[in-house]
């Protein structure tokens, strides 16, 4: 099984960083692509970021150049730098890895998630 843990979440006034990890574990073959996604209250879940196992990464529009994803392969974690924090980024941001069985079949895990809020 694939699992995933996030921690990293917190208030933070605008203009303010955050920096979020997720760490992947389980009995696993390889994980791939691993990525954050966030839901504020009221809206549908959005991806914010992903990034493949070889480095290659995408953003949401909303938050290119303020964001950055990376990942370390050797301890199956991904991270999330969050700058110039704007309260239209307050949600409760999900870690997403996915990743393959021995036997090759397809693994999916998602995290419990963490709020983000920004706020003076």
């Amino acid at each position: 099984q694939l699992q995933v843990v996030e921690s990293g979440g917190g208030l933070v006034q605008p203009g303010g960083s955050l920096r979020l990890s997720c760490a992947a574990s389980g009995h696993i073959f390889s994980i791939n692509a691993m990525g954050w996604h966030r839901q504020a209250l009221g809206k549908q879940r959005e991806l914010v970021a992903i990034i493949t196992r070889g480095g290659t990464t995408n953003y949401a529009d909303s938050v290119k150049g303020r964001f950055t994803i990376s990942r370390d392969n050797a301890k199956n974690t991904v991270y999330l730098q969050m700058n110039n924090l704007k309260p239209e980024d307050t949600a409760v941001y999900y870690c997403n890895a996915e990743g393959l069985s021995y036997s090759g079949s397809f693994r999916e895990a998602w995290g419990q998630g963490t709020q983000v809020t920004v706020s003076s």
